[in-house]
């Protein structure tokens, strides 16, 4: 039969078991040392054993068939061994342990002096030999602590251990351990609830040895392989037996650390996951709630009923100064937080390891913009339609005043004329008399003729009003009817009286010429002075200096006509006067009025006094809205004096972010810091912001809607303003998420100038060069990913184009790109950002948890089930993480299901968007 070596170990790395260590075929062990071993032997072995449901009483004995022994090996390497045999005969019990010993050799283990022979035979020298060859090689070999293994790992973990405990000093395996301090301090150093290490003395090493074995047994699932006797009765306890003990108490407390390590490792998976989650809810409700206040506040914009009144449309224009104010900087600030948030989430996840983040149908960062344009679209175009409204409305208010005085004027004079057109005087007239009511008539006829013009200015007024919506039209037009079909009236009335007073002219011969004269030199004039009060009374509108100085300069050219005027005047005067002289020299009886004409000189001279009024209270009125206009300028070239300057001043603003955010120096804080003092810096420019506000206002209240001295409107300072501090925001949040972005890949300041300064210059080749690319300028990957290289445009705010992407060898090919856009640009907008870069640059090489390793976790606290339990869960997480994890887990279906079993399985992959959970 074959015999093997004893020497458990080939190799330089086992060559830690001295040379006299071999077991010897013809030596004796010392009879303690047999003792020890054969109880710690024991012990191990059932530890083990008992698994399958049995156990030895005799070491020697009890292996003697191999039966046992192979069962042994099978327990504890998880390793089937060949099929052993049944038969009860010599050959039997042979054939089994040769099986057995085989095994051990497959292994790497190097048996000496020992055969199948010995152990059938109850050698308890060869039987501890193999025992202890099987322990070296599956309890203590695997035993690994910086860089050493085995014993020597075995004895640095107890000095790492037990090295803060005072009295205890642990330098080998047999006499450092005498004292049981050593046993009990690694207890203690696990569980320190099991021992009060402070009681414990070193001169009672009876009790500390006691304490600790049972405690260990007791607590530790550790069975006694030692009494305290054994250790305490030898002046050197056995080593092989003190090993044994003491790498039972490692396997037990490694265990517990795996777990540990398990455990934090859900808990940090899981509180990412719950913080990732909260983010998101935060970021759906920012969303919908700024989605609702564009959707409450557009249709309010949309809103273009008109108002009848200036009061009415000035209300809606301060409600609308108000929502600029007041309503809207929030919300503009909801929607660069709520842009800020989401880029901030998804650096989080790609940092985690997470799927990107998909918000729901319709709340998109996309979507919010889309709908803040609509806003912004339907606000530009509300102020306008305000604008013009209260232009109409003004205009409209200066015409229906100016068709009320020429109306009042017109209805004055026509006041009476039916009637005296109607009148039948002349037929019981004398000849005189005749005709002078023909010669009446012939003046009223005159005074008829020019008194159309100013019924075709009210009809053509009366038709503007109706043309501009003016909102009391009806009243407008009912009257402008009366007026007309009374002229109409008068028309006919008038031809009628003169084919009468015709009919008699024959009868009627005697006419006084003077009168006449009077008549018609007194109308014309009449008429003037009454269109001269008519216009010196009349309203008028001018938005700029040279409009009130072109009426300034008709009034003076009007001022220049009275001396004529007055020598009319007088001439006039004269002409009564004349007649006045012949009736007083010839005794004419006249009745004492002109029978042709109305006028007299009372009515002349005080219309013309009236007109001498009126002049310098027009000229008062000139110079008033002289002064207006002239403070108007003053506010225009006010505020265009501030718009030229804060304009360029944010335009060059806006240039400069541009320019930091690509030639950014120093370290990701000290960019951050200079960002930060940037804004503030940008900041502490709103005052001059808010006092443009107030020019801009003043300018709206005195009703200015043109200035020519500067391009910029309040509306483009207020859009540039919004898009600095937007622009400064991002920036500022891009900075941050690169300082998580390196923190969480581990990636040095070096590395990250490195890549901005890759990035910047392929953004400034394809930006500024207009050429193709070089081939040292293709960005090169590291091959292990499946990358061999590829170049891509890289900007931040601009779409890469396909040509831009150059392929190397390696195969990686059209699914290759595929893949690397997939990671830089997730949602296909065709937009690489610096960030994105920086993710893929990193991602390549960093070590970042995986569903496979949360489940490889998960095995561990289940025992190395398929499935996990409630109360395991419990057991080693915290518990708002273990509610969290059961709540969630689906029930788990597999062969070896048991009742309340769950599924951590489809539970990892499904943290990590991999399935669906």
């Amino acid at each position: 039969m074959p015999t093997f070596d004893m020497n458990p170990y080939d190799g330089d790395e086992n060559d830690y078991m001295p040379q006299e260590d071999d077991w010897d075929r013809d030596m004796l062990l010392d009879p303690a040392w047999e003792k020890q071993q054969r109880k710690t032997f024991t012990a191990w072995c059932n530890s083990h054993l008992r698994k399958a449901g049995t156990q030895i009483e005799n070491i020697e004995e009890d292996f003697r068939d191999g039966l046992k022994l192979m069962l042994l090996l099978e327990v504890i390497s998880g390793e089937r061994l060949a099929k052993p045999e049944r038969g009860k005969m010599r050959v039997h019990k042979i054939s089994n342990v040769n099986k057995a010993l085989h095994y051990i050799t497959s292994k790497g283990v190097k048996l000496v002096s020992i055969g199948a022979e010995e152990i059938v035979d109850g050698n308890a020298k060869m039987t501890l030999g193999m025992i202890w060859t099987i322990i070296l090689r599956f309890a203590i070999q695997d035993i690994s602590v910086e860089e050493t293994s085995a014993k020597e790992g075995l004895l640095l973990w107890c000095q790492r251990k037990t090295a803060p405990y005072k009295n205890v000093n642990i330098q080998n395996f047999h006499i450092s351990w005498k004292d049981g301090l050593g046993f009990c301090a690694l207890i203690h150093r696990h569980r320190p609830e099991l021992i009060d290490y402070g009681k414990l003395r070193k001169d009672d090493p009876m009790t500390n040895l006691n304490t600790a074995f049972d405690v260990a047994e007791k607590y530790l699932d550790i069975p006694k392989m030692l009494d305290a006797e054994d250790i305490v009765g030898t002046a050197r306890p056995d080593e092989k037996a003190i090993m044994t003990y003491v790498s039972s108490f490692y396997h037990a407390f490694s265990g517990a650390q795996k777990a540990e390590t398990a455990a934090n490792r859900i808990c940090k998976v899981l509180a990412v996951n719950q913080e990732n989650e909260q983010l998101m809810e935060d970021y759906e409700k920012l969303a919908s709630d700024l989605l609702e206040w564009i959707r409450r506040t557009i249709p309010w914009l949309e809103n273009r009923a008109p108002e009848n009144t200036m009061l009415a449309m000035q209300q809606k224009l301060e409600d609308f100064r108000d929502y600029r104010r007041q309503h809207k900087p929030p919300k503009v600030q909801e929607k660069c937080q709520l842009e800020i948030n989401f880029n901030t989430l998804q650096t989080k996840l790609r940092l985690s390891n997470r799927p990107a983040f998909m918000p729901s149908e319709g709340k998109m960062v996309s979507d919010v913009s889309n709908a803040w344009g609509g806003l912004e679209g339907a606000e530009k175009g509300y102020e306008e339609w305000l604008l013009n409204e209260i232009r109409r409305l003004e205009r409209l208010d200066h015409l229906a005043e100016k068709f009320r005085q020429k109306a009042a004027t017109h209805e004055a004079w026509t006041e009476g004329k039916e009637e005296m057109l109607q009148a039948r005087d002349f037929e019981t007239a004398s000849l005189s008399e005749i005709k002078a009511l023909l010669k009446k008539h012939e003046a009223f006829e005159s005074d008829l003729a020019a008194h159309q013009d100013r019924v075709e200015q009210i009809a053509a007024i009366a038709q503007e009003l109706n043309e501009l919506d003016y909102y009391d039209s009806p009243s407008v037009n009912s009257r402008c009817q009366r007026i007309c079909d009374r002229w109409d009236a008068l028309g006919a009335l008038t031809q009628k009286r003169s084919d009468a007073l015709q009919r008699t002219e024959k009868l009627l011969e005697t006419i006084d010429e003077l009168y006449l004269e009077f008549a018609k030199r007194a109308a014309p004039f009449n008429n003037w002075m009454e269109g001269a009060m008519e216009d010196l009374q009349d309203t008028f509108i001018v938005h700029t200096i040279e409009e009130i100085q072109g009426l300034s300069t008709a009034h003076e050219q009007f001022k220049a006509t009275l001396p004529d005027a007055d020598k009319e005047r007088g001439a006039i005067l004269g002409i009564h006067n004349e007649i006045a002289k012949i009736v007083a020299t010839y005794h004419v009886n006249m009745a004492g009025t002109n029978p042709y004409t109305t006028i007299n000189p009372q009515g002349i001279n005080a219309k013309w006094d009236k007109v001498r009024q009126l002049v310098p209270q027009r000229d008062q009125a000139l110079i008033e809205e002289h002064a207006r206009q002239q403070n108007n300028e003053r506010l225009r070239r006010q505020f265009a004096n501030q718009a030229n300057v804060i304009g360029p001043w944010i335009q060059t603003k806006m240039e400069e972010i541009g320019r930091i955010s690509i030639e950014m120096h120093g370290t990701l804080e000290d960019q951050l810091t200079h960002l930060r003092q940037y804004e503030k810096n940008i900041v502490n420019y709103k005052p001059k912001i808010d006092q443009l506000e107030g020019d801009h206002q003043l300018i709206q209240e005195a009703l200015i809607f043109d200035n020519k001295h500067t391009n910029y409107t309040m509306e483009h300072i207020r859009v540039g303003w919004e898009q600095l501090l937007t622009t400064i925001a991002r920036t500022i949040n891009e900075i941050e998420n690169q300082i998580l972005t390196r923190d969480a890949k581990g990636i040095s300041q070096d590395q990250m100038n490195e890549f901005r300064a890759s990035f910047n210059h392929f953004d400034r080749v394809s930006f500024t060069e207009k050429r193709p690319y070089r081939e040292e300028e293709v960005l090169c990957v590291g091959g292990g990913g499946g990358v061999d290289r590829f170049r891509v445009s890289f900007t931040e705010k601009r779409p890469y184009r396909e040509e831009e992407v150059l392929w190397g060898g390696g195969g990686g090919g059209e699914a290759e790109f595929s893949r690397i856009m997939s990671i830089v640009d997730p949602n296909r907008v065709g937009v690489v950002t610096f960030q994105a870069f920086i993710d893929f640059m990193s991602r390549e090489t960093a070590d970042t948890d995986t569903a496979d390793q949360v489940m490889a976790s998960f095995k561990v606290l289940a025992g190395d089930k398929n499935f996990i339990m409630a109360d395991e869960l419990r057991r080693e997480l915290p518990p708002d993480q273990a509610e969290y994890c059961i709540a969630r887990m689906a029930p788990y279906s597999g062969t070896d299901a048991v009742p309340g079993a769950l599924d951590y399985m489809s539970f990892s992959t499904a943290l990590y968007g991999e399935s669906d959970l």
